[in-house]
C-alpha cells in the first residue's frame, strides 16, 4: 500500500482504519475496522483508539471517508479541513450553490427530482445539458442530454446507480447544469492554513464532449499560456474559499470557456489511484508522502522537474469479459513509456461508462517535453488489443 510505504521513508507509525474484516493484511501497520454506515460509531473508534496511543495527524484515502476524517480530526483537534466545508464538496448541488453565491463561475444548474414527474421540472432548461449523480465521482453516471427526451433516458440511467446508497437524498435527485463547450483540466494542490498551493496542473488533450466523459490522458506541465495557467489556479483558490476549505489535498475539475475557468469539482481529496504517481514528477515526493507530513505538521519542500510526464487511464472499449490484453511488450517498448499496468484479470467483466467505475489499466510515460509524453501514450495504446467476449445472462424464467 502506497500510504504505508511512504510512512515508512518518512519513519511515521500508522494505524489503518479499514471497512475491511481483516482491516489491514500488512505486517507494516495496525489496523482498526470500521463500519462507514454509522459513521457516530466509527468516529467513536478512532477516538477511542487515540485515547490508548495520540495521533498527530490523520488522512483520508478516498473520496469515502472525506467526512468521516474531517469529523475524527475535528473532535481531536487535530489540522483538517471543517466537517462542513468537507461535507459540502460532497454534494454537488450544495458546492454549485456555494459557488454562484460567492459569484464564481459555474454553470447554470438546478436539480430535478426522481421521484416525481420529470417534464414539468424540465421548463426552461437550457440543451444541451449535463447530467449527473449529486455524490457519485469519476465521471460515473455523467451524461450529456441534447433534448428533454435524451435528459429522460439519462435519468433513467442514472436511477440504479444510485439506488443502493446509504443517502436518501442521494437516491433522489440528479444534478442538471448547462454543457459548457471547451477543454478541461485538473488541478491538484495541497491547503495550508487556508493557501493554495498548486503541486500540478495536468492539461487533458483528448475532447471531452460526451455523451459521456470517460477521463483518459493526463499531462503535466500545462501548454496553456501562462495568463490562463494563473487564471486556473486563482479561480481554484477562490472556490476552495468559498467552502471554507483550509487544510490538506484538493483535486480541481475546471473547464475553459469563453476566455473564463469554469469550476466543475473541487473535491478534499487526491487525485487518488495510481494516477497519483504523477504528483513525484511535479513535487519530487509522492503523493502519499506529502500529505502524511504534512498531517503531521513536517511539510516537505517541493522541486518540480524539468521534463514533462503524463498517464493515459486505459479506457474499456466495449462492454463484456475480458478475454486478454494482445501487444502489451510493443506499448512497454514505445520511447518515454514508463510503465503500463493492467489492473483486471482475465474474466473480469468490464463495464463502461456511464456505468462503470473501474479503468482497464494505466500507461505512464515521462519524456523532454509535453507533446513527445501525449505522443508516445498514444502510441503505445494504439499497440493494445483488447479481445473480449460477450456476457451472458440468464433472462427470468430460462431453464438450465
Amino acid at each position: 500500500m502506497p500510504y504505508l510505504e511512504a510512512a515508512a521513508r518518512l519513519g511515521v507509525d500508522v494505524l489503518v482504519a479499514s471497512t475491511s474484516k481483516h482491516a489491514l493484511t500488512s505486517a507494516l501497520a495496525e489496523g482498526l475496522r470500521i463500519d462507514l454506515h454509522s459513521e457516530d460509531a466509527a468516529v467513536q473508534h478512532i477516538l477511542d483508539a487515540d485515547a490508548e496511543r495520540p495521533f498527530h495527524g490523520i488522512v483520508a484515502t478516498d473520496d469515502s471517508v472525506v467526512g468521516l476524517t474531517a469529523r475524527a480530526a475535528y473532535s481531536l483537534g487535530l489540522p483538517h479541513n471543517p466537517p462542513g466545508p468537507a461535507r459540502l464538496t460532497q454534494r454537488k448541488y450544495l458546492a454549485r450553490a456555494r459557488l454562484q453565491h460567492a459569484g464564481l463561475p459555474v454553470p447554470a444548474h438546478r436539480r430535478l427530482d426522481l421521484l416525481q414527474p420529470l417534464s414539468p421540472q424540465m421548463t426552461g432548461l437550457a440543451f444541451p445539458c449535463v447530467a449527473k449523480p449529486i455524490a457519485l465521482s469519476g465521471s460515473r453516471g455523467v451524461i450529456r442530454a441534447d433534448d428533454p427526451s435524451a435528459l429522460g433516458r439519462a435519468c433513467a440511467r442514472i436511477r440504479p446507480l444510485v439506488a443502493a446508497h446509504p443517502d436518501p437524498e442521494v437516491r433522489r435527485f440528479v444534478l442538471v447544469e448547462d454543457y459548457l463547450p471547451g477543454g478541461e483540466v485538473a488541478v491538484e494542490g495541497m491547503l495550508h492554513q487556508g493557501q493554495l498551493d498548486v503541486l500540478a496542473l495536468f492539461d487533458k488533450p483528448e475532447p471531452l464532449e460526451g455523451p459521456y466523459f470517460e477521463e483518459s490522458y493526463y499531462i503535466t506541465p500545462s501548454r496553456l499560456p501562462a495568463a490562463t495557467q494563473a487564471r486556473i489556479a486563482r479561480r481554484t483558490a477562490e472556490a476552495c474559499a468559498a467552502y471554507g476549505l483550509r487544510h490538506g489535498p484538493i483535486h480541481a475539475e475546471l473547464r475553459l470557456h469563453d476566455d473564463e475557468a469554469w469550476i466543475l469539482e473541487i473535491a478534499a481529496r487526491t487525485i487518488g489511484g495510481q494516477c497519483a504517481r504523477l504528483l513525484r514528477h511535479g513535487t519530487g515526493f509522492g503523493l502519499e508522502e506529502l500529505m502524511i507530513a504534512q498531517a503531521i505538521g513536517r511539510p516537505l519542500p517541493t522541486r518540480p522537474a524539468a521534463d514533462a510526464a503524463g498517464v493515459l487511464m486505459i479506457p474499456i472499449p466495449r462492454a463484456g469479459l475480458l478475454r486478454r490484453v494482445e501487444g502489451l511488450g510493443a506499448a512497454r517498448r514505445v520511447p518515454y513509456i514508463e510503465d503500463l499496468i493492467i489492473s483486471v484479470r482475465d474474466g473480469y467483466e468490464l463495464v463502461p461508462l456511464p456505468e462503470g467505475e473501474a479503468y482497464l489499466g494505466f500507461i505512464f510515460a515521462r519524456g523532454p517535453n509535453p507533446a513527445a509524453v501525449e505522443a508516445a501514450l498514444r502510441e503505445a495504446h494504439d499497440c493494445l488489443n483488447i479481445v473480449t467476449a460477450p456476457l451472458w445472462r440468464p433472462t427470468t424464467g430460462a431453464r438450465a
